[in-house]
Formats: structure tokens, sequence, C-alpha cells
């Protein structure tokens, strides 16, 4: 199943997985840090060149932010909504979906360097009796294994997942429908592992396979280590000291912040457009609900080495091979790929949700980062043509060459 499939469904059957300032909100935030320097070698004209192109394929509408140390730049392109064909709002809140994971690897490698979690620690250390039966064993599995997607564990989400789930009778019947932890968890445990990492070692397991799982049971591991649920520690650690004012975790509301552009999903086998703006989203694994600005100053502060110490920030960039042609190698919560004009590659993540789809990248130095919402999700080509174009605009921002 591809990474649209798998990021979609979040909880139940069939969930994959603040208000601007007056001025912002009615026009142009323009260039956010400053006036445009000449010779920008990456400007708001060849921003809204790619966002034409993201547009292009068949998406109802794109926001999208550049962000250097000295300026950002902001384009859109289509419509919020496609009854009033009002225009992208700036500054719109979207649905993170798996970038999610980053903030909370993040936080789980602050915990491994205040010396209250280790990487080598086992999942049965924490969660004593939660992963077993079926093969599963959690004596097996550390938390290394779950950050870097390496456990061999099932992904709750696809465990019986059958196309009548994919349908838009199945997403309104289930939109609101809030499934726990622990009982994402137990499905998961009702089909035998891919595989058990080596009891020896099993931190130095290699073999890759992408599981909402994993996030899920580090968010408790989170919760057990500071005695505090996983989304007040992303607060604490990561929102409020970098003043993230639109950033949030929602919890089991099934509603996004206004302004916000309408989410539509084409289902399989459907030719029309459903909108699914409402739903329920995921916890430690794909819960994040920002706008494109703090999604591009977290990244910024995570690669400058505001938030993780130089060994945990080494920590998270130890990748592993996935075989996946959009992941291409992934760390703990973060991935890697190279990229044309950029040294030291793209660092990145990805995330989907009903109907949206957030693409984003940082540069290895955190000079540069962009993101890139899109509020329609489809399956098969024309979701991938539209992904490659925003993953082209990333690249083409972040790998920019530095001003002369």
């Amino acid at each position: 199943m591809n990474r649209q499939a798998v990021g979609v469904l979040t909880a139940g059957a069939l969930l994959i997985t603040l208000v601007p300032s007056a001025a912002a909100a009615q026009g142009h935030p323009g260039n956010r840090y400053g006036a445009e320097r000449p010779g920008h070698p990456y400007g708001e004209g060849d921003l809204q060149r790619d966002v034409n192109a993201v547009r292009a394929t068949g998406a109802t509408g794109v926001l999208a932010e550049v962000q250097t140390r000295r300026d950002a730049h902001v384009a859109r392109a289509g419509v919020a909504d496609l009854k009033t064909r009002r225009p992208v709002p700036w500054n719109s809140y979207f649905r993170l979906g798996s970038d999610t994971k980053t903030y909370t690897a993040t936080v789980a490698l602050q915990l491994v360097g205040e010396g209250r979690l280790r990487l080598t620690d086992t999942v049965e250390k924490w969660l004593p009796g939660m992963v077993g039966g079926n093969g599963n064993d959690g004596r097996r599995i550390t938390v290394m294994n779950l950050l870097r997607q390496t456990s061999g564990l099932n992904d709750y989400v696809t465990v019986d997942l059958d196309e009548d789930d994919l349908t838009p009778e199945a997403y309104r019947m289930n939109r609101f429908r809030v499934t726990t932890p622990h009982q994402q968890v137990a499905a998961a445990m009702t089909k035998a592992p891919a595989w058990l990492p080596d009891a020896a070692n099993p931190a130095a397991e290699t073999r890759w396979g992408y599981s909402n799982t994993n996030y899920v049971l580090a968010g408790l591991i989170i919760e057990k280590a500071t005695g505090n649920p996983w989304a007040q520690e992303i607060h604490d650690r990561v929102i409020e000291p970098l003043g993230l004012r639109h950033t949030m975790t929602p919890g089991t509301s099934a509603y996004v912040p206004q302004p916000s552009a309408a989410a539509y999903t084409r289902f399989p086998g459907r030719k029309e457009l459903t909108d699914t703006s409402v739903t329920v989203g995921g916890g430690a694994d794909g819960g994040i609900i920002a706008t494109t600005g703090d999604h591009g100053a977290f990244l910024r502060a995570l690669m400058s080495g505001r938030l993780l110490k130089p060994a945990q920030l080494a920590q998270m960039k130890q990748t592993v091979t996935t075989g996946d042609e959009l992941f291409g190698r992934y760390g703990l919560g973060l991935a890697w790929r190279p990229a044309a004009g950029c040294d030291g590659g793209v660092w990145f993540h990805g995330g989907t949700s009903f109907g949206v789809v957030s693409e984003s990248g940082v540069s290895a130095d955190g000079r540069r980062a962009a993101s890139v919402a899109v509020s329609t999700l489809r399956f098969g080509d024309e979701q991938d043509a539209q992904d490659r174009a925003s993953l082209r605009l990333v690249d083409n921002a972040v790998c920019a060459p530095a001003p002369g």
C-alpha cells in the first residue's frame, strides 16, 4: 500500500493518519522577515511558479511557505472551497498527519538526553504486557526500533483494511469515531509481526516497515516516562518554547480551526471529490494541526540544534534504507533524500490525512525550510503527480544557492 493509503487512515476502521493576525488574514503576508533582498536565489516568483505546478496536477488548493534565516515567502493557488471558490486563506491551518512523528521523536530524544529514557529500553520495560501474542514480543522491540520504524509490528490502520473502508459512505460513518491508543495497539497485536528484531541486539535492526503502531507506542512510553500526556509534553517542550502560536494538538476534536481550506478526497473508483474536512485525527502518530509557517519554524529549529543536544540530533540522523522511493532513508522520526544542489540532502517526513497532504523539507543546517499544504488527496497516478510536484517545490526551495 502506498504512503497515501497508509497515512490517510488513523482512528477507527477508517481514519488514517491558530487564528492569524487581522492584518495577515486580510491580505498577502508578504516577506515576513524583512524586505526582499536583490538577487535572492528563490523568491516569491519562483515559489509561485512551483505552487502553480502543484495546482496544475489537479489539486483544489495549495499553500506553501519558504523560510530562511533572513526572510520568508508564501504563495497560494487554487481555491479553499469548491462551492464559494474563495481563495486559499493565508496562514491556513491544516492537519500535519504523519509529520507529527517528527515532533514525537523529538520529545522522546529530549528524554534520552535527560537520561530519563534510553533508546535501548524495550517496550516491555515501559509497557509491560502490551506488545505480545501472535508472535509479537515487546521484549525484543526497543525505543530505537519504534522511532526508526524497524520493529516489524503491523500497522493498526491496515490490519483489517479492505476496499469497502475507502468509500465516502464509510468516511461519513466513521469520521467522529475515536479509538484509544490501547485499542490501536491491541488491533495490531491480532496479526503476527513481519519480523522480530534480533534478541541479542534488537536496537541494531535495519529491516524497515512503516507502521503507525510504532508511534502510538512511543507516545505511550513518553507518557509513562513523564507522567504527562504526550500532547502536554509536545506543548511544553516544543510548541511553547518556540512560540508556535498556530500549532495545536486537537485531541478527539474532528474540526480544524479557521481559517482553513476544505479538504477533498477522491476515493478509489469514484469520479467526484468528497469534502473530508471533518474527521478525528491521530495521536502521537499523526494528530498535530499547524500552519506552514509554524511547521517550517519547527523544522528549522530542530536542525539548527535548538531542540536537541548534539548527540541526540546525531542519533536522529542515523538512517536505514527503506526501499521506498519517496522516503529514501529513515532516521528517528525523520527521513532523508539526496537532492540536486544540496550537499547535505533534504531532511523531511511528510504526512497524509483525509483530504490533506503535507510535504516539507529542511536543509541539514536548518538555514532553509519549505512547507507545503495541499488540500486534495487522490489515489494512483494523479496523487503520484501531485506528490512529485510538491517534492520538486521543496527541493527547489531548500537547495537554492546561497545569495551572493
